[in-house]
């Protein structure tokens, strides 16, 4: 894949002409798809797909587009060539781009990632034996994932990964369920086998009465997936420079007003330990880590070549949206064995959802409670709960009421696969608070 990526490219510079500058963006996968339906193989099937975009330049003017990719050499050199002739004959009609940047350095690397997945077949039958007896419903998604970049300077980067995702299940009637996910890069029979036997004892719970509790501010566990969730909101307009410096940002009152999070709170943008590549579309590579809030207070922005461009400053290697896709949230000291003595009464939060700003200036979310919400009582899960809207600011959750953070946290990997399989992850923790509001 890789010397096929790259051939094309060589093959884009050969068509350029008099002062034209290109790069060019590949992304590619190898994946295996299954559905479950009651613990049964319902759909299956596997995907192979290779795109390229390639941008030309010509001063400061600049046009893109994009290929599918046939992967049959001749036919995509051919591809290649007329959409050169189509960005070419577009350029002398578009306006120049103050804010256009692109890396001139030349910083090739390449990333391996190690190929550790079981065959398919065997992991679906360890899936369909560990939850038998349950109605268990979710999608397995596994296989390569490919990045590449090039441009007309010779730099040539490289990445690819091989990991599995199952999003499921464990259904019980109507509108609850205990949902989970198991993910990595080699399938380790023991850590499903817990994660299953963890969802059961949940399942367990659901069969019981559901108690409506009215609303109100509640102590509350919030799961480490609860927290991607709300993560991945803060995300929407947070970080980037363009919303700092528009004063758009969800964060505007960290900025100008001083306001801080709580000192146990460290989120960053950890490519390092991430499995999203390490460059970006104009070739600029990533740094390692970039510390977004440390101890409760906002450190850095994350600057796309354009924002860097406009405000005169350097770029981090950002892409377009300006969103981390490796977040990172530094470990506290609760014991995750210790969570519900330590909430003693209130709600443990498995999953949130329909997540949407009620008043950005505040960074206030609103958002449902889903699948297995509990009621714990005396330290102790006593009853499902249903379904409840939350309103609560970010500066309040992370700030003024969080009791305390676990000690232990889970790798997430985005379970998205609407165009291809994401490559966005997470390492996060769970989180006490208090006063947490509950308004409907």
């Amino acid at each position: 894949m890789q010397t096929y990526f790259n051939e094309l490219a060589d093959h884009v510079g050969t068509q350029l002409k008099g002062k034209e500058v290109f790069t060019a963006t590949f992304d590619a996968e190898d994946s295996d798809f299954v559905r479950f339906n009651h613990n049964e193989v319902r759909q299956a099937g596997s995907v192979t797909q290779r795109r390229m975009g390639i941008h030309l330049i010509k001063g400061q003017r600049h046009a893109s587009g994009d290929l599918t990719l046939s992967g049959e050499m001749d036919g995509d050199k051919q591809q290649v060539s007329r959409l050169l002739e189509i960005l070419r004959a577009t350029l002398p009609n578009l306006p120049e781009d103050p804010h256009l940047l692109y890396s001139e350095e030349v910083q090739s690397g390449e990333h391996h990632g190690d190929n550790q997945l079981p065959p398919g077949p065997e992991t679906v039958r360890s899936v369909i034996k560990t939850a038998r007896g349950k109605d268990l419903i979710g999608i397995y998604a596994a296989g390569g994932i490919y990045s590449g970049f090039a441009n007309s300077f010779g730099q040539r980067n490289w990445y690819s990964t091989h990991s599995f995702n199952l999003d499921w299940s464990l259904y019980h009637q109507r509108d609850k369920a205990v949902k989970e996910g198991y993910a990595g890069f080699a399938w380790n029979q023991d850590d499903f086998t817990g994660k299953m036997q963890g969802a059961k004892d949940q399942l367990k719970v659901l069969s019981r009465k559901p108690r409506t509790i009215k609303p109100g501010k509640y102590r509350v566990y919030l799961s480490p997936v609860a927290m991607y969730d709300i993560l991945n909101t803060l995300a929407w307009g947070g970080f980037g420079l363009k919303d700092h410096r528009t004063k758009q940002t969800t964060l505007l009152k960290m900025i100008e007003e001083g306001a801080e999070l709580h000192p146990q709170v460290s989120i960053s943008e950890n490519t390092a330990q991430g499995v999203a590549p390490n460059f970006q579309s104009a070739g600029f590579i990533k740094p390692d880590r970039v510390d977004l809030i440390e101890g409760g207070c906002f450190r850095n922005c994350l600057a796309s070549p354009r924002s860097a461009k406009e405000y005169g400053v350097k770029t981090n290697g950002a892409s377009g949206w300006e969103a981390p896709e490796s977040f990172d949230m530094a470990p506290g000291t609760l014991p995750r064995e210790d969570v519900l003595r330590e909430l003693d009464e209130g709600l443990y939060i498995n999953n949130v959802w329909y997540l949407n700003y009620s008043d950005r200036p505040a960074c206030r979310m609103t958002g449902m409670t889903r699948f297995a919400t509990f009621w714990v009582e005396g330290g102790k899960i006593a009853a499902p709960v249903n379904v409840m809207r939350f309103d609560e600011t970010v500066y309040r959750m992370l700030g003024d009421n969080l009791l305390a953070i676990t000690a232990e946290r889970d790798f997430l990997l985005d379970s998205e696969t609407y165009d291809q399989r994401s490559t966005q992850s997470a390492r996060l923790p769970g989180a006490l608070v208090k006063d947490f509001s509950l308004t409907l």
